[in-house]
Parts: structure tokens; sequence; C-alpha cells
């Protein structure tokens, strides 16, 4: 049998790769671009942060359809003692961001945080079908800011049933 390629495979569906990889097919495609396993080079530069001070930044994923969150509620405090002191309301754009960053600079301080995402609010507004009640509605994310002269990215992706969140870069 000769070579497939990814694309044969594919085409092939489960079962016949399954029988292509049984007699011995191979996966091999075109060599990478560069040595060592590396991808090749980006086709768009990525955005510079060089020279932006510290700040905290957010990115919305709607993992259920598969698009940045637009219109996206998200409460942002900030730990006092035993009790989350608002510190302000952000609506996220078509892109999933915020219009500017949620702390710049010296509005940045070493704490804890929450962020609540309104996404009980968010599926309704966009006229999901649902259970009633939802099953998430407010999502806290806590997180901790240690060194306030660093930048923090939070991507958070979610679905009515689940969320997920890191630390990006």
């Amino acid at each position: 049998m000769s070579a497939v390629t990814r694309r044969a495979f594919a085409e092939l569906g489960l079962g016949g790769a399954a029988m292509a990889a049984a007699a011995g097919g191979s996966q091999a495609g075109p060599a990478p671009a560069s040595g060592g396993g590396r991808p090749g080079a980006l086709t768009v530069a990525p955005t510079s942060q060089a020279g932006l001070g510290p700040r905290l930044t957010l990115h919305a994923l709607d993992n259920a359809h598969g698009t940045p969150a637009a219109g996206l509620v998200c409460d942002l405090s900030i730990r006092e003692g035993d009790v989350y002191r608002p510190i302000k309301t952000v609506t996220t754009a078509a892109n999933g961001r915020p219009a500017e960053p949620l702390l710049v600079d010296d509005a940045l301080k070493a704490g804890r945080y929450e962020l609540v995402l309104h996404v009980g609010a968010y599926f309704a507004a966009l006229g999901a079908t649902l259970p009633s009640p939802n099953f998430l509605s407010l999502v806290p994310i806590r997180f901790q800011v240690r060194d306030a002269r660093q930048r923090y990215h939070l991507p958070v992706l979610f679905t009515p049933w689940g969320y997920s969140y890191y630390r990006g870069s």
C-alpha cells in the first residue's frame, strides 16, 4: 500500500483509517518547514507586549459556540479582610475582551481578587435553550497577584455546564 497522506487518511473515515494503519500505511505528510520538529514561521506577528506596564487583562471564550464571549458582564473585586470589595464592572467587546485592561499600572496591587462572570445572563441574552434553573449562573474566579510589577492575563473558557481558566501570557 502506498503512503497515506493526512488528507487521504481523514477521507477514509475512522474505519478506513484503522484498516490503513493496520495495513502499515503511513501518516507521513510534507516535511516540517524547519528542523527538529518545530512549527514553521508565524504568518502573523504576535502583538508586542514590550513597553507595557503592569496590568490585569481578561479574554473570555464561549466554548459552547466556539466564539469570543461578546457582551459578557464581569465584576472585579479585591479582598479586604474577610470580604471582597467591588472595584469595577466591565462588559466584553466582540473579541471577548473588555475595551480596556481590568487594572493598569498603580491600580494593580498585590492581593486576592475575584472576578465574577455572569454566564447565566450571557447565555439568556443569546437565547440559548438551557434548563431552568441554569447549571451555572454566576462563575467566581479567584486568584492572587503576588507581584504587582508583572502582567497578569486571565483567559477564561466556559460553557453553560463548566469553565476553566489559567494565568496566560
